[in-house]
């Protein structure tokens, strides 16, 4: 049975918020926070639709979709910078009268997560950090390539199947791919470029020490975004942060393995997966 319950909208941070909502805040959901996903750089709200799937049945779950992704707020003045991401979540769960919650972000949406809770608003409970890039000033750079990105995405504008997104992710399955290809193209090129800029700009590192809620630290098995010594650092300058890696997984966690992402969660959130 469906957790979906519908698709809105929301003026919130000065700009239209599109988000997936799943599971309510009726029976034992009620009384566990609200979860707040929060995708990466090039993953409409809908993309992660299966997994709001999975959180509604325990939480009352918003999907959203990040600024100049899906059907969120997108124009070539709109401010793309991971600040003003930040406060969109944040504005987001006030608009939304969110009184508790915790951030789960993926990839890009981690480091929104980390940058968001660094300014300790109100309701924040805790912080799912799902493989979050590792680069910035004076460190390695993040191991995907811009024209990944830019090529699939200009493919996509065109139109295409999920044969012609296939060469650029080939282990996912024919659905994954079938969704990649139908929603890629409101991924927001200006959007985009900025994203990717600032992860090798943005100093999260330095937002770590000042986050105060407990947090989850989630790693992929395979690949090299987050690699032992960022976790050992990380541990460093928050202490507490739970770890773990998820195996049998690369950076796209929950498409590679996806009960190994739920079963890492454990109890974190108030409630098993």
């Amino acid at each position: 049975m469906s957790t979906y319950l519908y698709g809105a909208n929301v003026h919130a941070n000065g700009i239209r918020q599109h988000y997936l909502r799943y599971g309510g805040a009726e029976g034992a959901r009620a009384r566990r926070d609200a979860v707040i996903i929060v995708p990466g750089i090039t993953s409409p709200a809908i993309t992660w639709g299966f997994v709001g799937e999975r959180f509604g049945q325990q939480f009352d779950t918003y999907v959203l979709d990040i600024r100049g992704r899906g059907l969120s707020e997108a124009s070539d003045t709109l401010d793309y910078s991971l600040d003003a991401q930040a406060a969109d979540v944040v504005g987001f769960a006030k608009a939304l009268g969110l009184s508790r919650y915790s951030i789960v972000g993926h990839s890009m949406g981690a480091r929104i997560a980390i940058r968001a809770a660094r300014s300790a608003p109100a309701g924040l409970t805790r912080l799912g950090l799902v493989d979050p890039p590792v680069s910035g000033p004076g460190r390695r750079a993040y191991p995907s390539k811009l024209p990944w990105y830019v090529d699939s995405m200009a493919l996509a504008r065109k139109g295409c199947d999920l044969e012609a997104m296939r060469a650029f992710c080939p282990s996912w399955t024919d659905e994954q791919l079938a969704l990649r290809a139908e929603w890629l193209h409101t991924c927001d090129e200006r959007a985009i470029l900025t994203s990717f800029e600032g992860f090798h700009t943005d100093d999260i590192h330095a937002d770590l020490p000042h986050i105060k809620v407990p947090a989850l630290l989630m790693a992929a098995e395979r690949g090299d975004v987050i690699l032992e010594d960022d976790v050992a650092e990380i541990r460093r300058l928050l202490p507490g942060v739970e770890t773990i890696r998820v195996p049998a997984a690369g950076h796209m966690i929950p498409w590679d393995n996806e009960e190994g992402f739920y079963q890492a969660f454990g109890n974190f959130l108030g409630a098993a997966l």
